[in-house]
């Protein structure tokens, strides 16, 4: 039930950050998120024996986030900004190990800097992809909500399918709880709702606009021209996405028990942490981002 409870309340706030926030609201919530995922990381990197560098680490996530069309910035600052965001990751590895060097165990300093380096392309990279198509895409913000609905579905088909009639155990040392079953209902559910959305789009847009989500439709505005996917691209997509996320849940399965950890955070009641919340999104938004540029769904406006 808390289960139920939780996604009732964070699935409409997601929403309404995705189709109705001011542009600049977005990367700062994905910061959030990112540094509160991070923190949850850091505690089962510390069940490993590990000691990462914390703040540093934090700091450059918080970095990565920060916008580059802020007020007043030119177009030259922009992309100095972008760049420095650039020399920022790629320096990140050698600042880390030259921290290590005040370390007074120095066996330390080596498993601590690629543990927190590892946290900028697990964690950061993976939600900034997240608002990639926005930022890029003309249909960005349609293609976010399908990956979003392609991830939950996928979800819920593997949680009620395994806890219904699961008995082919996929990963026991990594997750017990998966099954089989679970898997490929995860996969065909998902592909099913993919498919559903991407080739209905006009109707998807229509009843997004009965709720609110986009604008009206009227005589002064229509429903936008949409191309249409074949159904083998969307069936690809929507298979490669959802498995991305199940690899994505396992990673994290994987990270936790290797620290005799169950849930990585316990803020949100029913799903344990930020980290065990998003950890799909991690791995199944970048897969998507690159989906979409390879299949030509990222000019799903005509």
């Amino acid at each position: 039930m808390k289960r139920i409870l939780t996604a009732v309340v964070l699935i409409p706030l997601v929403l309404l950050l995705l189709f109705k926030a001011p542009p600049w609201l977005l990367p700062l919530v994905l910061a959030v998120i990112a540094l509160a995922a991070t923190h949850e990381y850091f505690n089962i990197v510390e069940g490993h024996g590990i000691k990462p560098f914390r703040a540093l680490t934090m700091v450059l996530i918080a970095f990565l986030f920060l916008p580059v069309t802020l007020p007043g910035l030119s177009a030259p600052q922009s992309q100095l900004l972008v760049l420095a965001k650039y020399a920022a990751v790629a320096l990140a590895p050698f600042v880390l190990l030259a921290l290590g060097l005040s370390r007074e165990s120095l066996s330390t300093a080596l498993p601590g800097a690629a543990a927190s380096y590892f946290a900028i392309p697990y964690i950061a990279l993976g939600l900034f992809a997240v608002g990639l198509p926005i930022w890029f895409f003309p249909a960005g913000t349609i293609l976010v909500f399908y990956l979003l609905i392609v991830v939950w579905s996928g979800d819920i088909f593997a949680y009620y399918v395994g806890k219904t009639i699961g008995k082919h155990k996929l990963a026991p040392r990594v997750s017990p709880g998966k099954t089989l079953e679970g898997t490929v209902a995860s996969l065909v559910g998902a592909a099913v709702i993919g498919c559903l959305i991407l080739r209905h789009l006009p109707a998807v847009f229509i009843g997004l606009s009965k709720i609110g989500l986009v604008p009206p439709i009227s005589v002064f505005g229509g429903v936008p021209p949409f191309s249409t996917p074949s159904l083998l691209i969307a069936v690809i997509v929507s298979l490669v996405i959802n498995a991305a996320a199940q690899v994505g849940d396992l990673v994290e399965s994987m990270i936790k028990r290797g620290a005799n950890v169950k849930d990585s955070g316990g803020l949100l009641p029913g799903h344990g942490g930020v980290l065990d919340r998003i950890d799909a999104l991690l791995f199944a938004a970048p897969i998507a981002v690159l989906t979409f540029a390879l299949t030509g769904l990222h000019r799903l406006i005509k």
